[in-house]
């Protein structure tokens, strides 16, 4: 895959004011063509000043094999850019507007991004693949080089008759309710220990806690707990857990420590 890593690198030859010269930071230029556009690879010679003169050309993809997005597009979502180039059947896509930044991916293959797998819950809403879906569209794992997995447990579809809290939309649940003596309760170890403080022991239990479904690495998931929380190895398996209510920094910033981390083990 062919995908530069910042607009910086890819120039706009739509005209040439300067003549053949080229920006001499540029590795890509975007040619338009009477048969449509073209991108090409160039290496400006060496020397001093801004714009050089150009030592070689190379063409990337012609015509035939390029479809340019006309839609706004985050050029930092870079894995969102890659899944868009595969919608196209091209070879290559170019992205982005004369007036604005350009670029392109050619050969698009997303298995050049690392898996993170994401465990979460739901109902109410999996608060953390929300979040972490939000913050990758804003373009703020560019530099992670990262795509997600997200692995959601629909708790609704569980055999009980007690869940945790009225959020999710239940009629019967721990922070409103005394639970009957028997029932079958959807809840995590923070659940367990609020019926064998308050109600005694005769329960049944469906452990909802996303790291006890974890079954991948590297993960992310969230926890109640805030002992859990922190970086390591959680039931066998390498990653991340953050705060069940913890805010959109402290879970990048764990996802980027995870990372870098998970990285330095597999090097």
């Amino acid at each position: 895959m062919i995908f530069p890593k910042e607009c910086k690198f890819v120039g706009n030859a739509a005209t040439s004011p300067l003549g053949d010269k080229v920006y001499f930071l540029t590795e890509y230029l975007i040619h338009p063509t009477p048969d449509g556009i073209e991108v090409l690879k160039i290496q400006p010679k060496d020397g001093i000043g801004l714009m050089r003169d150009i030592e070689s050309v190379e063409l990337v993809a012609g015509p035939k094999d390029t479809f340019v997005w006309n839609k706004e597009v985050n050029t930092h979502d870079r894995a969102g850019l890659v899944r868009k180039a595969l919608s196209t059947k091209k070879r290559c896509t170019v992205f982005g507007k004369e007036d604005d930044h350009m670029t392109f991916v050619c050969d698009p293959d997303l298995s050049t991004f690392e898996t993170v797998h994401v465990f979460d819950i739901t109902p109410p809403n999996p608060s953390l693949v929300d979040t972490l879906a939000g913050l990758e569209s804003l373009g703020f794992f560019e530099t992670a080089n990262v795509v997600f997995d997200h692995h959601i447990r629909d708790i609704s579809k569980l055999d009980t008759e007690v869940y945790p809290c009225r959020a999710g939309g239940f009629p019967h649940t721990l922070d409103r309710d005394i639970p009957p003596k028997g029932s079958r309760i959807a809840c995590c170890r923070t659940g367990r220990q609020i019926c064998h403080e308050n109600y005694g022991y005769d329960f049944e239990f469906e452990d909802i806690c996303p790291i006890t479904q974890l079954n991948r690495e590297p993960f992310i998931a969230r926890c109640c707990r805030a002992e859990n929380s922190g970086i390591g190895m959680y039931n066998g398996y390498f990653g991340a857990v953050v705060h069940w209510g913890a805010n959109p920094k402290t879970i990048a910033d764990a996802l980027f420590a995870m990372i870098k981390e998970w990285r330095e083990r597999n090097d």
